[in-house]
């Protein structure tokens, strides 16, 4: 765990001196956190009641009983945008995974890191915490942020316990964590194998694809989340994220990428 420590805080030390990385973990959650409690703030007016009259007929069978029209229309709208609490610890890590390792070899650090008596496995370790540490910790307490936000704004209790349902604590205390273990192990292996930043960066970013077409499909109205659903992609990604990791463990070849990148 030294070691691992050791790798965390020299990751930390180098990443955040980037103004763009600093910005994404700071701008990303509060945008995220900013939109749903708009959306909250103009549509808790009974002048909106009407509108529960437009809430998709598949996604009624998914709003909870007791709900009037304009509280099954707030959960409706606030719905599509909390699977932003799910993107953001899959945005986040990218810049900093990325440059983890092919930032390195530009930097000329890689070289004497290799060097240490360190193993592949507690290298990949101390980066991976080091991405994935900051995503989770910023998605939480954006979320945080977000439902006192949502109880200061006088939104209704039916809302609240609709919109803090056990499904979406899973996603953003659950998913959450395995979407950035996903991503960052996805980036290890991406900056593992190609010699320029940008290009890292630009290929990892498709690790958020899936998601953001689950995003789009929820607010065409082809796919609502359920709590099946959820328990399902964790799943998935439980299994996902192990092979991830044993993956990125076998591509980092140390002989390999020192060799091939002089």
């Amino acid at each position: 765990m030294r070691k691992i420590k050791t790798i965390m805080l020299k990751e930390w030390a180098e990443v955040f001196k980037n103004r763009a990385v600093l910005f994404s973990i700071i701008f990303i959650p509060m945008l995220f956190t900013a939109l749903p409690l708009i959306l909250l703030y103009t549509t808790r007016s009974p002048d909106v009641a009407s509108l529960g009259e437009q809430v998709p007929p598949q996604f009624l069978r998914l709003c909870p009983p007791g709900l009037s029209g304009g509280e099954c229309m707030q959960v409706y709208i606030i719905s599509q945008f909390m699977l932003l609490f799910m993107l953001t610890p899959l945005m986040i890590p990218v810049n900093i995974a990325a440059y983890s390792i092919v930032g390195e070899k530009a930097a000329r650090s890689l070289e004497p890191l290799l060097a240490t008596p360190i193993t592949t496995t507690e290298l990949l370790a101390g980066k991976n915490l080091a991405a994935t540490t900051p995503a989770v910790l910023a998605t939480w307490l954006s979320f945080a942020i977000y439902a006192l936000g949502a109880k200061v704004l006088g939104t209704s209790s039916r809302v609240l316990s609709a919109i803090f349902d056990p499904m979406w604590l899973t996603a953003v205390f659950v998913a959450g964590p395995l979407l950035a273990i996903l991503s960052v192990n996805f980036c290890l292996m991406v900056s593992s194998r190609v010699n320029d930043p940008r290009v890292a960066e630009q290929l990892s970013a498709a690790v958020m694809m899936p998601l953001l077409l689950l995003f789009f499909g929820q607010i065409v109205g082809l796919i609502f989340l359920s709590r099946r659903l959820v328990l399902i992609l964790c799943l998935v990604l439980t299994v996902v994220d192990a092979l991830l990791v044993y993956l990125a463990v076998q591509l980092f070849q140390r002989e390999t990428i020192l060799t091939r990148w002089r």
